[in-house]
């Protein structure tokens, strides 16, 4: 079951859209295998706004092609959004009651209960940053229907549950980690079955700590709460659809894992930070993949690793479209362009065979740097170690030290002004490296893959120079003086350390310093 979440649970749903704006209806697709069943809709961490009972359950057919064409089920519920509801994150919940309606029989408690979501968000600014929700990487790692786009799929649907335990599981201090932290007395998880453990006793798909709100965004919504910052919300696909969503927010923030980027996408957010605006990257792994959007944004597509051989946009003026990695010299526009950093210079760490017994926490170099304020931090000294900051997917640069050895990108199309300020060792996976817990189909051996793509041929040498990398903290300005700031802190597991009074303070520096006014 854990591989093949479709129907497992008495109650399933999506919503028609990923985003709403005040006074819009939110329509709910539901599947329910019981005569009737319960809803509710509250917004993270708050009570509930709106609720139903008592509504007839209908399992209706689900298309053999769900995953990449979706669903196709008819709105069942149409939840007014509040012109009153402030932005955020809205979780749908629904109970299965009654019997189930096939066999006249009563539903296992566990399996009675799915979640659904959308994002509210704001008619006008109501905060200086805008946090933008991964829900590309959410769709890409989902396998409800059939495939993903790490379990064959090409083209993957929205219009079709997210998987369990993407958006709510029950808590684990470090279980359901891919990088998990190494405790006194531990040997490194390299092979992962602490994990697959405990996703196949509570009914998990392998991916389901890869991506989703439980997994990261969640982590740093509920930190910035206790922090009293507040921001608005967006998802992926708003900044192509309506890129104006970034209108008049200083600060846009990617957290977490935010591996999955349209070309629109990408334009909007280049070109807020060209007018000055900042951008704050606390993602790892970020930007790796260009995808294509179509219907409306309802459907996705990446052909990934067989990109350069099956994508249909190659050898026509639209090739830079291929939906592969933003760095291959067929698309040309590397990811570190803009963020200062890519994982073709450092892609895992602490994964696998990649750096298993390296320490979680980034080596600090340059203490002076405004990011370090207040944390009394100086050169040299470990930052997260303890929480694993620095786990499972990274970015990185291609690292040189100047005369007073102090790394830096030595990447020709670095950003002006790239700052490296703290930084950790991480590692492409070549073939028999990556844990045995998880399958790595022969397309998909990174360091084969990367050094192919970026020096034409795999060798020793070629191998050789993707071997090596790094994850890194840093800031950069792509525009020049004319343009704003990217802060990029390259790692999906950060979000995990923000406990850590230093990690959280770090990052209250960088959104606090990015949201402030110009001038």
């Amino acid at each position: 079951m854990a591989d093949d979440v479709t129907h497992y649970d008495a109650i399933e749903a999506y919503c028609g859209a990923l985003s709403y704006l005040p006074g819009q209806s939110a329509g709910v697709h539901v599947w329910c295998a019981t005569s009737s069943y319960d809803v509710d809709v509250r917004p993270w961490g708050g009570d509930v706004v709106w609720q139903a009972s008592g509504l007839p359950g209908v399992a209706h057919p689900t298309p053999a092609d769900a995953d990449s064409n979706g669903c196709g089920w008819p709105v069942s519920v149409e939840v007014p959004v509040g012109d009153d509801w402030p932005s955020g994150m809205y979780l749908i919940t629904l109970r299965a009651t009654g019997t189930d309606a096939a066999i006249g029989t009563a539903i296992a408690p566990d399996r009675t209960v799915g979640h659904a979501m959308f994002v509210v968000r704001a008619a006008r600014p109501t905060a200086a940053a805008l946090l933008v929700v991964a829900t590309n990487t959410y769709n890409a790692y989902n396998n409800w229907g059939g495939c993903s786009l790490y379990t064959g799929g090409h083209q993957v649907s929205f219009d079709r549950p997210f998987g369990r335990g993407m958006l709510v599981r029950p808590h684990t201090e470090r279980d359901d980690r891919k990088s998990r932290p190494v405790r006194d007395g531990e040997q490194p998880d390299v092979d992962g079955l602490v994990y697959q453990a405990y996703r196949n006793e509570h009914g998990y798909p392998g991916y389901m700590s890869s991506a989703g709100w439980h997994t990261y965004e969640r982590r740093f919504v509920e930190w910035a709460q206790r922090e009293g910052i507040t921001f608005d919300y967006a998802v992926s696909s708003d900044l192509a659809r309506t890129p104006e969503v970034a209108d008049g927010y200083r600060l846009l923030i990617g957290a977490g894992h935010d591996e999955y980027w349209s070309a629109a996408q990408r334009d909007t957010v280049e070109a807020h930070v060209a007018r000055g605006g900042n951008y704050a990257s606390l993602s790892g792994n970020t930007m790796f993949w260009q995808v294509r959007l179509t219907d409306d944004g309802r459907t996705m597509m990446a052909h990934k690793y067989s990109a350069h051989r099956n994508d249909p946009v190659v050898g026509t003026p639209a090739s830079n479209t291929m939906t592969g990695m933003w760095c291959d010299p067929i698309v040309g526009r590397p990811e570190w362009r803009f963020l200062g950093a890519g994982s073709a210079y450092g892609l895992y760490s602490r994964f696998g065979q990649a750096t298993p017994r390296a320490s979680g926490g980034f080596t600090i170099y340059r203490d002076d740097h405004w990011m370090f304020e207040g944390t009394g931090l100086r050169y040299g000294d470990q930052l997260g170690a303890t929480l694993g900051a620095v786990g499972y997917e990274t970015v990185g640069v291609q690292l040189g030290l100047d005369e007073y050895g102090l790394p830096i990108a030595l990447q020709p199309d670095a950003p002006p002004q790239t700052e490296i300020v703290a930084m950790a060792p991480a590692s492409s996976l070549a073939e028999g490296e990556y844990p045995k817990s998880v399958a790595a189909s022969s397309d998909q051996c990174d360091l084969e893959f990367v050094a192919e793509r970026l020096y034409g041929e795999i060798t020793p040498h070629t191998l050789r120079r993707v071997r090596h990398g790094n994850a890194v903290m840093l800031t950069c300005r792509p525009a020049g003086d004319s343009g704003g700031t990217v802060a990029t802190v390259g790692s999906t597991d950060w979000v995990y350390a923000l406990d850590d009074p230093l990690v959280g303070k770090v990052t209250a520096n960088i959104v606090r310093r990015l949201s402030e006014p110009a001038g």
